[in-house]
């Protein structure tokens, strides 16, 4: 941390850090960059093996390619499905008309984002585990929480997936690591800091067992 490291309370800023997808192309300083990612890395790393990189993408002509693999996932996870998501149907019920537009905006306009950061963990390309390498999301949050501490915008995606030996080409990443989420950073063009919707804390935390809740004291 440096003196001009800006400060935000943090439960504030654990109640309104919602993923945002409206970015402008403004570019972001390289000091807020090497400050970021430098929270980024205070964040919990598995055995504390750090076994991690962080590659910072810039250039247009990457972007633009990676992009268009990330359009094919979004057209086959929700593209596909955007009349039943937009006229409320079972699939809109649980994704949202305003969460589906923004996601829609996020893959038309990607690339626009001013800077892209791909966590990459080293020995987990052939695992079969669900769990491997789970312990960088946390470090992954310190990110975007950093970045909100600066006014940037982040969100947590995936959809590019279908292309991740193209993905690790393109960007020489070696063949045992595999990339754990792209995460556009951008000044938000709309929109605001506000607390997400989310089903009561009562209902969904269990005690003890699965299905034993308790009413939440005043």
């Amino acid at each position: 941390m440096t003196d001009a490291t800006p400060a935000l309370d943090l439960f504030e800023a654990l109640h309104s850090t919602p993923a945002r997808r409206y970015l402008k192309p403004d570019p972001i300083p390289d000091e807020v960059l090497w400050s970021i990612l430098d929270a980024a890395i205070r964040g919990p790393s598995g055995g504390n093996a750090q076994g991690w990189g962080w590659i910072v993408v810039t250039d247009p002509e990457v972007k633009r390619q990676v992009a268009e693999w990330y359009r094919e996932g979004w057209q086959r996870a929700y593209g596909s499905r955007r009349d039943e998501i937009m006229s409320g149907g079972a699939a809109g019920q649980a994704l949202g008309v305003r969460n589906f537009l923004s996601a829609e905006h996020l893959a038309q306009h990607l690339e626009e984002a001013p800077v892209w950061v791909i966590p990459v963990l080293r020995g987990v390309a052939k695992s079969t585990s669900i769990r491997a390498g789970s312990s960088i999301y946390g470090a992954v949050q310190q990110l975007m929480l950093a970045a909100r501490a600066y006014g940037i915008g982040a969100t947590l995606t995936s959809l590019y997936l279908g292309h991740e030996d193209d993905v690790k080409a393109l960007l020489g990443i070696p063949d045992d690591a595999a990339t754990m989420a792209l995460i556009p950073l951008g000044y938000p063009s709309q929109g605001r800091w506000a607390q997400p919707k989310r089903h009561p804390v009562e209902e969904v935390t269990h005690w003890g067992r699965w299905g034993e809740t308790r009413a939440r004291e005043a």
